[in-house]
């Protein structure tokens, strides 16, 4: 037997399975897209668990992995063994091969030995297989390929042996292979008295999916035989090295190994003897937490985040215990990285992120681990031999000092002394039923209310959208638009669908919420129109049942609109570029003032008193697009406020920030630089790659209040729309000047200077008819007595307003004494001066005489001087009728003074 390194048995096993048919398929993430159930991904079979079930097709028939997984939470809980056993991890590999209705027993039997005892050389006096009872099948077939004698071939009676997916569906018989590793060590056989010892280990579990389990109409169930029976292997990556390397334990595996060396060298203490539980307490949780940010958790006070929180703040502790003054978990990440980063590109992609993160929460932890180990101690004092820790001294520690039940049980431990879990959970009930009270009492809308009891008795939502668009999820709530409950909803009714779990982006930070579908097993279908985030934790799903109907513990699978994603994502990641690149253009002054990143554009407020230029938009454009094309990584580390604001991360005033913020950095470096291009505080969803905004276009930018100016941008395929549109624009005035696009704006530009040459002719002509009266000039204009008072009343066609004024003087000088009245009209419009001479003040106003000019077009007002006065009026059509009122007030005026 060969002694191999863990990669080398992983590839050995993959390259096996390969060279026989089988798709070698990538690890699924630690957190399962596809099962609800489940806290973490615990098995290989996870995510294949649809196609076992006939509800997804692949297209391969044949399969193997080499899959993480994660048992730290839930019923598969080992976190409390792990460091003092030799074989209990939270994180493991899991060595598989999968046939979906392919081949069966004899086939998976078969490949398995001939894996185990030529390929990787074991001796087949050192194995042992276990059968279900029933199963005479596979111990025939046992017995014709691996010539084991019958006492090798030990039949099982209890469900050790008979795997079931659930209380429904897949199940049959397995059967387990053991490794013999010496009479040295205690323990049986599997099936004797003493098979609990650790002699004889399970190195692979071989399920024979034959039946599959239906209920009864009297309650019960039974059995029926699958169509296509199926395999389901599951090898222990650990236990199989620790064979193969010639070791009984786990931790002396070669991998393993490297962590607990690299452990004591960054503590500098001995990797065995007494600090031997806390090396591989660490070696442990630094594979589990590192996988599990990589695969999107990040450390919280709920749900998956507090698991992670708590395997580290475990390793963290043991950190402590070895003498650590400074946080050490981080510094173990390149040796992670440099053993499994070859084979889970993953780690490699996220090791920024992965150390920030176990940097940020091991120098939070520390600052507070001290004075809750002295609280701890001081409370043991007061204590009885063997009497367990009061329930409210254990909440306390995880309340004021962030210390989880089974860290505070971890410290215990190694005293003989135990907690009160029951006294912590009623310590816990009455914390949550003070602040129901507190919030009932604080004045917020009913509907407030509403949220913070569904999130008090549903916990937060579990949000997957960084790294997913399709999910299943558990109905844990249906709402009324209006807020109330319900049991069931039907097709054609509006509701708001609350999930265990969501890969669906809830509106905030200016990113619009995400839109997709929800369905369910049984055929019901509810179309997402909306994505609310509610008290920042619980996610609201808004929308219409479109077909079947809809209950409280459905599971559904949901699906963003990825297209629609995609364009989010891209215009997102834009206004970040953007806000860097205008900020070196105009100035640091240049802050974000609000936003929105909608599918089909962006907006984008900014502080600027005054408009960019177009030499301020074409470079900025230039900028934005040069940093798209560079292609650069788009990274997302979590830090403190403080470390990221120190980083160079822009943050926005008056934002409020928790203790952690999402950090992230695009553009690529600036030569002779030290950090990317933009870095920001941002919870939202961005792309992989800067390149993947393909193009960005400015299309507006315009003022929206004093000192705020707004610029509109499109990317990707919005962008290229727009220019197309633009183009085809150009086209098309090109053929109408009969020039090619190239001339299109020397034509324009002369036709303009052509145009206005036009216009003042005709201006020149108008005002010559308007002082002519539309026959031979005259030397006083055409000017009639009105009451002894001279008076010129036109009415020109196209004449603009502006010109008015002007004429007005003129036609004043031609009258000599009295008064003009002249009123342009166009567009069914109209709009009147009336200018008096100074001798004729005494008797008549402008202001006065041009009002009632307004009030026959249509208009109200009207003002200026009592030598010159303008209004205007929405009817053209009553320009004659004005002059003839015009000219009948004059006459009483003049009557009236006399």
């Amino acid at each position: 037997m060969s002694k191999k390194s863990i990669s080398e048995i992983r590839s050995t096993f993959l390259d096996f399975f390969k060279k026989n048919g089988h798709a070698v398929v990538d690890s699924s993430p630690l957190v399962p897209r596809n099962d609800p159930t489940l806290m973490f991904t615990n098995a290989g079979m996870v995510q294949f668990k649809n196609v076992f079930t006939g509800s997804e097709t692949r297209p391969y028939s044949r399969a193997t992995t080499a899959q993480k997984c994660v048992r730290a939470g839930g019923k598969h809980n080992d976190l409390e063994n792990v460091g003092y056993t030799a074989r209990h991890h939270t994180f493991f590999e899991m060595l598989g091969n999968f046939s979906f209705g392919d081949y069966f027993k004899d086939d998976a039997i078969h490949l398995a030995w001939t894996l185990i005892t030529k390929e990787f050389g074991l001796s087949k006096d050192r194995l042992c297989v276990t059968v279900y009872h029933t199963d005479d099948e596979a111990a025939s077939i046992w017995k014709k390929v691996a010539g084991l004698s019958d006492d090798k071939i030990i039949r099982i009676d209890t469900s050790d042996n008979f795997w079931m997916m659930g209380d429904t569906g897949p199940c049959g018989p397995c059967s387990e292979i053991f490794y013999d590793h010496g009479a040295h060590i205690p323990g049986g056989p599997p099936g004797s008295p003493d098979q609990d010892g650790d002699r004889f280990i399970e190195i692979w579990n071989l399920v024979f999916m034959q039946y599959e389990q239906l209920h009864t109409k009297d309650g019960g169930y039974e059995r029926l035989a699958l169509p296509r029976p199926s395999i389901d292997t599951g090898m222990g990556m650990e236990r199989l090295a620790a064979v193969l390397q010639g070791v009984h334990d786990n931790y002396d595996t070669d991998l393993l190994r490297a962590l607990i060396l690299a452990s004591a060298e960054a503590t500098g203490t001995s990797p065995d003897g007494s600090h031997a539980v806390s090396h591989r307490v660490i070696a442990d949780h630094l594979r589990a937490t590192s996988f599990l940010i990589a695969d999107g958790v990040m450390p919280a006070n709920e749900g998956r985040g507090y698991v992670l929180r708590r395997i580290m703040r475990r390793a963290m502790r043991h950190a402590h215990m070895l003498g650590a003054k400074e946080p050490v978990m981080h510094r173990l990440v390149p040796a992670l990285v440099r053993e499994m980063g070859g084979h889970y590109t993953e780690l490699q992609r996220a090791q920024a992120l992965i150390t920030e993160t176990l940097r940020l929460e091991e120098t939070r932890f520390k600052q507070t681990l001290d004075r809750g180990l002295k609280l701890l101690s001081e409370e043991e004092a007061r204590l009885g031999e063997g009497q367990p820790l009061p329930g409210g001294v254990a909440f306390t520690l995880y309340d004021t000092f962030g210390f989880p039940l089974d860290l505070t049980q971890d410290v215990l431990r190694g005293r003989k002394r135990g907690v009160d879990v029951e006294g912590f959970n009623a310590a816990m009930d009455e914390q949550r039923r003070k602040a129901r009270a507190a919030w009932a009492g604080s004045g917020e809308a009913a509907t407030d209310r509403v949220w913070f009891e569904l999130k008090d008795e549903l916990g937060a939502t579990e949000f997957l959208g960084y790294d997913a668009e399709a999910a299943e999820g558990t109905v844990k709530a249906l709402l009324t638009p209006a807020g109330q409950r319900l049991e069931t909803a039907a097709a054609g009714q509006e509701v708001v669908v609350l999930v265990n779990q969501t890969p669906f982006y809830g509106e905030s930070g200016g990113q619009v919420g995400d839109t997709g579908t929800m369905t369910t097993p049984g055929g019901a279908e509810i179309a997402i129109r909306d994505t609310q985030k509610k008290l920042g934790a619980v996610w609201a799903h808004i929308g219409s049942v479109v077909r079947g109907s809809v209950k409280p513990g459905d599971v559904v699978e949901m699906r963003v609109d990825a297209g629609r994603r995609g364009a989010i994502r891209a215009n997102h990641s834009a206004t970040h570029l953007l806000h860097e690149a205008l900020r070196r253009r105009l100035g640091e002054h240049v802050t974000q003032k609000g936003s929105l990143v909608a599918p089909e554009r962006l907006r984008f407020d900014i502080s600027q008193p005054t408009p960019l230029s177009h030499a301020d938009i074409q470079a900025v454009e230039e900028e934005v697009n040069a940093r798209i094309r560079r292609n650069t990584d788009v990274v997302t580390r979590v830090m403190s406020p403080e470390s990221a604001i120190e980083l160079g991360a822009m943050a926005l005033f008056g934002e409020k920030y928790g203790e952690e913020v999402r950090v992230v950095s695009m553009g690529g470096v600036d030569e002779g630089g030290n950090k990317d291009f933009s870095i920001e505080l941002c919870g939202g969803i961005h792309v992989r790659r800067t390149g993947d905004i393909g193009l960005f276009k400015i299309v507006s930018e315009g003022a929206v209040a004093a000192g705020i100016r707004r610029i509109e941008a499109l990317t990707g395929k919005g962008a290229l729309s727009y220019l197309e549109e633009q183009e085809g624009r150009l086209l098309e005035t090109a053929q109408a000047l009969k020039v090619p696009a190239a001339e299109v704006p020397a034509k324009v530009a002369a036709l303009v200077d052509e145009r206005r040459k036009l216009e003042k002719e005709l201006a020149d002509l108008r005002r010559q008819v308007a002082l002519g009266g539309g026959g031979a000039a005259q030397a006083d204009g055409g000017a009639k007595e009105v009451g002894g008072i001279r008076f010129i009343g036109r009415v020109i066609p196209d004449l603009p307003a502006k010109d008015l004024k002007p004429l007005a003087d003129e036609m004043k000088k031609q009258v000599g004494s009295g008064v003009v009245a002249v009123i342009a009209t166009a567009e069914g419009k109209a709009s009147v001066v009336v200018a008096v001479t100074e001798d004729v003040l005494a008797k008549v106003s402008a202001v006065d005489l041009v009002r009632v000019a307004a009030g026959a077009l249509g208009g109200k007002g009207g003002g200026g001087r009592p030598d010159m006065a303008q209004a205007g009026g929405p009817d053209a059509s009553k320009a004659d009728v004005a002059i003839q009122e015009l000219e009948a007030t004059l006459a009483e005026l003049v009557q009236i003074t006399g």
